[in-house]
């Protein structure tokens, strides 16, 4: 099956390119090995060089660790694509996707994995489109297979040490700092290569880009991570809760290792699950090693950041946290957000993003004078296929608003206004853990909503719009009658409107394709860049969750260390919401939902069933609004 549908889509890529809009030199230019320098016009790089002929091996690079204790030092294998011309002196930058999924999980809305069809040593299928794209405008395709992956020896370590000196390993040797090797032994050297790589790569891909820019290493020059993990920490934990229980770090190890590796690496995967701490969910020294942000100051890479506001995998506080260090530092950086989920922009945004990427990469690694820094740095997803951009992020003239909970009857909802509310009032209601967030969010007015598990406070229907742009955090006084609970946090839209679904994480696959570079046949495979199309799906509903988070209370002090509750003595406990830019319609409601434990956050949600009293003297959340208070309060708060 997979072989005719190959043969026919090869069969169409001209044609389908030019359909598409790629520039018509993608169908007409001729090949030349004998160019010494890339063509551009209209700031791009043309596809002046083959692709059919182009120079494919595989290179064996010694790193710096042992991740399996065998006594030797593991080995980084890449498979690299590049112009024949490079080997007649042009010097050609690199692309690399370094990825842990090569040969398990594989890459793309396809699911590609790297193949040598005819077992020959070199790889015939080359997952993306990155190959088939850009070799023929001059430039060298790495996929490498991280540490204890695929071609590569020792065993995952799910963002240690040895993920993230896996890219780095082979820019040394892309840069003559290291030596490399053929499967044969002989050495190899990259006297092809410009001095420059790039990285790129989605979920675990982009997350080792993260990793390997927060290194320093010399010689990478951009990285563009895509739903990428900033602080492992943050990806199994929310501030002190366990999200992703049971050695998660070392069941993901184990679905990256090659099969007949599993049982050889379980040792690795059962001291990961020692050195993560699943009992008490604090950060430690293992976290620490995992987490790139604090390094945000060794970053030498420009950095283009893409990531969906509604990934519930790779939670948008790992771009966030990323994108306001990077700032800090006055890194050369880009943002596209989207509505969408964990999707690769190729499948939620396909024409613009080959041509941004494009420019990005022309201009970052081969010095091609365009415009791509001079345009707004921020694209937003508005509304499904609608985009917008701005000059920064949070969108400027935000300001943090404080926004007080007023307490309703017993059983009834409060209010939410921009002025305090007066006395010493206090509700409480009853920890839930098996509350669903559908329930939770429900509106009070809903003949099946809570009302003994949960707070709700309502704004009356908006007079305006009201935009937010940055983290929400909810900031309350409670105590609670035992030594420990979770405290959680939901700001909720209330009123019809179409919005991103969340099927599909905001995507589904059509059976139409198009095609994005050019084709090759090795190994009796043909290698094309045909991809089936996708489009958004929507929604419409009577209200939407707009963003969450949730707070161990063993944790309100630190991270690092549990502290059991007093029971009965007032905390202060602010839990930070995931980030969000988001437009409340004239109309509608913002609804602030206050909760215990729930089910749809953590995988372990405490089970002691407190209860949780909240005092009104300074509750309140802190919107991120853009206009500030005086905006907040022509919405009518």
């Amino acid at each position: 099956m997979r072989t005719t549908r190959s043969w026919w889509r090869a069969s169409v890529v001209v044609v389908t390119a030019v359909a598409v809009g790629l520039p018509a030199a993608a169908a007409t230019a001729q090949p030349a090995a004998h160019r010494l320098k890339p063509v551009v016009e209209n700031g791009v790089t043309q596809p002046v060089f083959g692709y059919a002929d182009a120079i494919r091996e595989r290179v064996f690079v010694t790193s710096d660790v042992d991740t399996d204790g065998d006594g030797a030092l593991d080995v980084v294998s890449m498979d690299i694509i590049r112009p024949k011309a490079s080997e007649k002196g042009l010097r050609v930058p690199v692309i690399m996707d370094a990825s842990p999924y090569y040969s398990t999980v594989c890459r793309g809305n396809e699911s590609e994995c790297k193949e040598d069809a005819d077992g020959d040593g070199l790889n015939d299928k080359w997952p993306l489109f990155y190959d088939n794209y850009f070799v023929p405008r001059g430039y060298a395709v790495v996929l490498l297979d991280m540490i204890g992956t695929n071609h590569s020896t020792g065993c995952p370590v799910t963002g240690g040490r040895a993920d993230n000196i896996s890219a780095p390993t082979a820019i040394d040797w892309l840069n003559g700092r290291r030596a490399g090797r053929t499967a044969d032994g002989q050495r190899v050297v990259a006297d092809w290569h410009n001095g420059k790589t790039g990285m790129i790569g989605k979920s675990y891909d982009g997350t080792l880009a993260n990793a390997a820019a927060a290194t320093g290493v010399k010689g990478l020059t951009t990285i563009v991570p895509i739903s990428a993990i900033s602080s492992w920490y943050d990806y199994s934990r929310s501030n002190g809760l366990i999200t992703r229980g049971n050695n998660y770090s070392g069941s993901l190890s184990n679905t990256v290792t090659n099969p007949d590796r599993r049982a050889y690496c379980a040792p690795v995967r059962s001291q990961l699950g020692v050195d993560s701490d699943d009992v008490t969910g604090d950060y430690n020294d293992f976290w620490a090693e995992r987490d790139y942000v604090p390094h945000a100051d060794r970053v030498r890479a420009s950095v283009f950041v893409v990531h969906g506001i509604n990934d519930d995998n790779v939670r948008p506080d790992h771009f966030s946290k990323w994108w306001d260090a990077l700032a800090k530092e006055g890194v050369a950086r880009k943002l596209w957000m989207t509505g969408t989920g964990h999707v690769d922009p190729f499948d939620f945004r396909r024409g613009e993003w080959v041509d941004t990427l494009h420019r990005w990469f022309d201009y970052w690694l081969y010095g091609v004078k365009n415009d791509i820094m001079k345009e707004p740095r921020v694209d937003i997803e508005r509304a499904p296929d609608v985009w917008e951009t701005h000059r920064d992020w949070p969108i400027p003239g935000t300001r943090p608003t404080q926004v007080f909970l007023q307490p309703g009857a017993e059983g009834a909802a409060g209010a939410l206004s921009v002025h305090p509310s007066k006395g010493k009032v206090s509700r409480t209601f009853q920890d839930t853990p098996s509350m669903s967030q559908t329930n939770a969010i429900r509106h009070p007015s809903d003949p099946q909503a809570n009302t003994a598990n949960r707070l709700v406070f309502l704004s009356e229907p908006l007079r305006e719009s009201l935009h937010i742009s940055g983290t929400p955090v909810v900031k309350i006084k409670a105590s609670v009658n035992g030594e420990d609970t979770s405290f959680a946090g939901l700001l909720v839209d209330y009123g019809t409107k179409e919005r991103f679904g969340t099927a599909g994480d905001g995507i589904r696959t059509l059976t139409e394709e198009d095609c994005w570079g050019e084709t090759a046949t090795w190994g009796g495979f043909a290698e094309d860049a045909c991809y089936r199309q996708t489009a958004k799906n929507v929604a419409t509903d009577p209200q939407a969750l707009v963003t969450k988070g949730i707070r161990d209370g063993l944790n309100l002090r630190s991270l690092s260390r549990s502290t059991p509750l007093v029971p009965g003595e007032k905390n202060a406990v602010d839990v930070p919401l995931l980030p969000e830019d988001y437009v409340f319609d004239a109309g509608h409601q913002i609804g602030v939902v206050l909760l215990g434990s729930y089910s749809g956050y953590s995988s372990r949600a405490k089970q002691n069933q407190a209860q949780i009293t909240v005092h009104f003297d300074s509750s309140r959340i802190e919107l991120p609004v853009v206009g500030g208070r005086k905006a907040a309060e022509a919405a009518g708060l």
